[in-house]
């Protein structure tokens, strides 16, 4: 039921004309139930205006809609002022539009529930420094930097290590420019990358590409909590682990060991942090971004500090080989005690026990001496010539100093636990993979954008700067690093040589405890701020409902906090865990977050290209180049860093798109995929417009003419089964119906049929277009279709249309009448024609035939068509396992031999498989049966003829019977150009009888028993008996050989030239096929469709 809402009138001092105009509006619009699609909908007011919902605008105010039905300056327009707004209203909604961010903003303010009820939502006010450039750089810097980027330069050499930075820095900073070309095209909510990619590149896309960008920050989570525990039990408190080596080579496995267990404690811990208030991790990080900032500080101040006082880190040689440091006390064999020399711990730990003289000791410590060097000798010393270049070691390699003296001896395996070595094997490759975490992070700016007082200024500036900054710590901390300190010490991955510390530690100032303690800091933070922000990312992915499996997800506690997305986010991130190497983690977050950066530089690069009217981004300094070279770096990144890696991120990515695309939910957001498909399709098209397609191209491109019934139900929806299974000519398939009526009218009734008619295409999974045409007349709207379907070269070549059932039942001409027009049509437009006969019977998709045939005859040579269609039908499951026979017809004259010889000759070299048959058909008397059956039809249609009266005159005939006893009156005809039942024109319908009325109705009458006499002795037209014979003949023939075949296929004749004689045409048809279950009707467009040829 409507509601009626009287919106009133405040202006009295209104002019006798604005009261004419009618200003007392009625708002007619239902506003009894909520309409939530956010799909722009269409709807039709009955003249012909349609209304569509604005696309930025979900709500209008009441008091502004009372003022858009009226403007005494806008007469002109008043009647559309309720569907096309004044720019003034409509830009006064625009300036109250706000953007409120859906992040962690509002969840703080939900942990106060009455506040919350208080407080008005408030405007975004954040600026470039605290809402993108610090936290831009509190997620770039990372526990790489702290623990890895020593061992990087050591392995790597500065020139590889540069090289590295700046392939990683310059891959971001690229995306960085695609991503604030995106982010400046129009207002970007809170949601960040994600919104970004899906939006730009469409749902598929986007959920492939959200779900790489959350799984990558999940693992991103668990690099940063493997980090903080390394860094936990390696140099903050050794003592805490539970698992010990057993012996020297066991000691990676029970640290693994100590790392899972501890990992997985932290991570439960965090968890529950975020899970009770996102408020504190907010909070705290400020303080995690200071602990980063003071980190790096004190390592520049280190290294100016090592030009004239280096630390005091002696590293210990025997020969040219790292020792462990912290298991002896004193660098040397020997020791003086008093005035006795004794053998040193070092000693006792390379020979058996007993007198220096006769004890066993290592061949290898014997021959080589034991000398101390420095490890940060400073930034001076000119160490850098030897850290230039790279030594990359295989694993449980001894870490070695080439310029040191050595003489090479076997060593026993006891002592090799005595030596520092390699615990991974490194390669340039591995080390890209692992240094690319570092430079992630850029995203931040953009997924606060809701919070961002102009996030279209900010977010390229703050992101841009935030990369530079980095990219010149990174660089300047690798030359520090090559320049500063020695290369057994930078190849030292846990600092064995020095004493346990962090090598990078070692450089700081003033403690080494200031980087340790720092580092921890910041890697919990960055590792809170992960599962923060992973759970909301799939939260907001779960809501946009385009992957059905994680609606659940989209749910959480009352103030929306992602209770069952930060559950996920915990378990995938203890699989991260349980790996429990951080050198083994980074690369997997790498190929995902890499990923995530190619779709952002690929949505930039094809809108770019594109060129939509809606691409205008604030940004200016971008190209499509630079976006392609961005996206061509992250693949080559992706592969360099680790190619089975990136091989299982991209089948992820591609299982994720292709589950969206077949199950997911349609969106249309307005993406630039769509936009790369239009132009593909514009150009394709041109292509196609150059000339008609060769004949080895020609494929049935389908118009299939269907009947509604008054419900809008599709009336024979085997004509869409049958449609499906012709689709292995892989064509174009056009749905088309006509309703009867006027357009204006209509429009409702219209989408109505066109949305039945979509609903049934994907019930029997028809691919193609649906097409209603409103028409005044059916048979004019079946015209239109059939000259206007289509578009330049993709238009239908083939029409399929039902068999007009009942035709001889009824009085009404108009079914059979519009199917020869259509017939006709299809002819004057040389397009092939199938009309599927008893259509019924046909099997649906569901069903299969384990055997039978598909019978052909070919009576007459048609361009092929026949041969064609069963081809086709057999590619499908229900026709699959049918034979194919193929009947000619031979007359006297013909050598019947030899044409089953030449028809076989020609199947093989069309390459189709089929059983030949040639039937003979003798010269025969025309029977009786053959000219009764003419005579009764001539009879027939003469007869219908003389009774189609319209319903006037039928009420004056019934009571002229009535009155004198008269014969029906046989003299009115149907007129063939209408097909309407039209009322007889006023002088045939006279109600005032005079002298000359009464004389013409006597004669009429006298007559009407000759017209019937007439009828009686009428003789059939010879060329009909003719037609009729061979009717006959060949049905004989056909249902004789083909009676239990599952198809037959039989070329259709062509309507009479002359238009009286179309009911006999319909009669021979159905003389033809009499008997068979399942007939198609064929008739080809006037052009071969099959070619010998290759």
């Amino acid at each position: 039921m409507p509601h009626f809402t009287v919106v009133p009138v405040k202006d009295q001092a209104q002019s006798s004309y604005d009261s004419l105009e009618g200003i007392n509006w009625v708002d007619y619009r239902d506003t009894g139930q909520d309409y939530h699609d956010h799909q722009d909908t269409v709807s039709s007011d009955g003249h012909g205006n349609h209304k569509e919902d604005s696309p930025f605008l979900n709500s209008a105010d009441a008091a502004s809609k009372k003022n858009d039905f009226y403007d005494r300056n806008l007469a002109l327009f008043e009647e559309e002022l309720d569907i096309r707004p004044k720019v003034s209203s409509l830009l006064s909604r625009l300036v109250s539009y706000t953007n409120i961010t859906q992040g962690a903003k509002e969840h703080e303010e939900e942990e106060s529930a009455q506040a919350s009820r208080r407080k008005t939502p408030k405007s975004p006010n954040m600026g470039t420094l605290m809402g993108v450039y610090l936290p831009c750089l509190q997620n770039i810097f990372g526990v790489i930097l702290f623990l890895r980027l020593t061992w990087i330069v050591g392995m790597a050499g500065i020139m590889q290590s540069l090289l590295i930075v700046l392939m990683c820095c310059s891959c971001t900073m690229l995306t960085a420019i695609s991503m604030s070309a995106i982010a400046t095209n129009g207002v970007v909510p809170a949601g960040g990358a994600y919104f970004m990619i899906s939006r730009s590149l469409g749902p598929e896309f986007g959920g492939a590409v959200g779900l790489c960008f959350y799984l990558g920050t999940t693992f991103a989570s668990a690099m940063y909590i493997l980090g903080a525990i390394e860094i936990f039990l390696k140099y903050l408190v050794p003592q805490a682990a539970i698992f010990h080596a057993t012996d020297p080579l066991g000691g990676d496995s029970a640290m693994l060991n100590n790392m899972r267990v501890y990992g997985s404690i932290c991570l439960s811990l965090m968890a529950v942090v975020v899970f009770v208030g996102v408020k504190y991790v907010n909070k705290l990080a400020s303080l995690f971004l200071a602990c980063v900032i003071i980190s790096i500080v004190s390592i520049y101040a280190g290294a100016i500090k090592s030009m004239t006082h280096p630390p005091e880190f002696p590293i210990c040689m025997l020969g040219n080989r790292t020792l462990v440091r912290d298991q002896f006390d004193v660098c040397a064999k020997t020791v003086t005690k008093g005035n006795i020399t004794v053998p040193s711990q070092l000693w006792e730990k390379f020979c058996q026990p007993g007198n220096m003289s006769s004890a066993q000791c290592d061949d290898y410590f014997m021959q080589n001496n034991v000398t101390e060097i420095q490890g940060i000798p400073g930034l001076s010393s000119g160490i850098i010539k030897e850290n230039m270049w790279g030594s990359y070691m295989k694993k449980s390699d001894i870490l070695e100093k080439a310029s040191l003296q050595s003489v090479d001896a076997h060593g026993s395996a006891d002592t090799f636990g005595m030596y520092v070595s390699a615990d991974i094997a490194t390669s340039f490759t591995l080390l890209v993979g692992i240094f690319f975490p570092s430079a992630t992070g850029i995203m931040a700016g953009s997924n606060r954008s809701g919070d961002l007082r102009d996030a279209q200024k900010s977010i390229p500036v703050g992101t841009i700067l935030a990369i530079t900054t980095t990219s010149l710590v990174y660089f300047s901390s690798v030359v520090l690093f090559g320049s500063c300190i020695e290369g057994v010490v930078l190849r030292d991955k846990f600092g064995d040589a020095v004493r346990k510390n962090l090598v990078v530690g070692t450089l700081s100032w003033p403690s080494p405890w200031v980087i340790v303690i720092g580092s921890f800091f910041s890697t919990v933070g960055a590792g809170l701020q992960s599962l923060t922000g992973a759970p909301r990312l799939l939260q907001a992915i779960a809501k946009d409902n385009i992957i059905p499996f994680l609606r659940v997800f989209g749910h959480g506690k009352t103030n929306g906090e992602p209770t069952w997305a930060l559950l996920l986010t915990g378990l995938i991130a203890e699989l991260g865990i349980l790996i429990a190497s951080l050198d083994m983690v980074a690369p997997i977050l790498s190929m995902f977050f890499l990923m995530c950066y190619l779709f952002v530089n690929l949505a930039c690069a094809v809108q770019t290209l594109l060129r939509t009217p809606n691409w205008r981004p604030r940004f200016k300094y971008y190209h499509w180049a630079l976006s392609f070279l961005g996206m061509s770096m992250c693949l080559a990144l992706m592969f360099i860093s680790s190619w089975y890696y990136a091989i299982v991120a991209m089948g992820i990515a591609g299982m994720i798109y292709k589950y969206i695309e077949y199950q997911g939910a349609e969106k249309e957001w307005g993406d630039g995929i769509r936009g790369l498909s239009l132009s593909a399709a514009r150009y394709a098209l041109l292509r196609l417009e150059i000339g008609p397609p060769h004949t080895k191209n020609w494929r049935p491109q389908l118009l299939v003419l269907l009947k509604l019934d008054e419900d809008l139900h599709v009336k024979y929806p085997r004509l869409l089964t049958f449609a499906s299974q012709l689709k292995a000519g892989k064509g174009l398939t056009i749905v088309g119906s006509v309703l009867q009526g006027n357009f204006l009218d209509g429009y409702g009734e219209m989408q109505a049929a066109e949305q039945a008619i979509k609903n049934m295409m994907e019930i029997e999974r028809v691919k193609g277009f649906c097409q209603v045409v409103v028409a005044a007349k059916v048979r004019e709207g079946v015209v239109h279709l059939i000259q206007s379907c289509g578009l330049g070269g993709m238009k239908h070549n083939t029409v399929v249309m039902g068999w007009p059932y009942g035709w001889r039942q009824s009085e009404d001409p108009r079914a059979w009448k519009t199917f020869i027009n259509t017939v006709r049509c299809t002819t004057a437009a040389q397009l092939a024609l199938m009309v599927p006969k008893n259509v019924s019977f046909y099997p649906s998709n569901h069903e299969r035939f384990t055997d039978g045939n598909i019978d052909v005859w070919w009576i007459v040579h048609d361009g092929g068509m026949l041969m064609l269609l069963p081809f086709l039908l057999k590619q499908h499951k229900v026709w699959r396992k049918c034979k194919m026979r193929i009947f000619t017809v031979a007359q006297m004259d013909d050598n019947s031999i030899q044409m089953k010889k030449d028809l076989a000759t020609f199947l093989y070299q069309l390459r189709i498989e089929a059983e030949v048959e040639v039937v003979e058909m003798h010269d025969s008397d025309i029977s009786a049966y053959t000219y009764e059956r003419t005579l009764m039809m001539e009879q027939r249609s003469q007869m219908l003829r003389q009774m189609r009266l319209s319903t006037a005159e039928r009420q004056r005939e019934a009571q002229l019977v009535k009155d004198r006893h008269s014969l029906v009156r046989m003299g009115s005809l149907y007129s063939d150009e209408e097909e309407e039942v039209i009322e007889i024109p006023p002088e045939k319908v006279q109600m005032t009888w005079t002298r000359e009325k009464c004389e013409a109705e006597k004669r009429n009458r006298n007559n009407a028993p000759e017209n019937f006499r007439e009828l009686m002795s009428l003789k059939p037209d010879q060329s009909n008996v003719r037609r009729m014979h061979t009717a006959v003949k060949l049905n004989e023939v056909i249902v004789n050989r083909s009676h239990d075949a599952r198809l037959v296929l039989l070329n259709m004749p062509g309507p009479p030239r002359n238009t009286e004689g179309d009911e006999n045409y319909m009669e021979f048809l159905e003389v033809l096929t009499e008997g068979l279950e399942r007939v198609l009707l064929v008739r080809g467009g006037g052009r071969e469709v099959i070619t010998i040829y290759s």
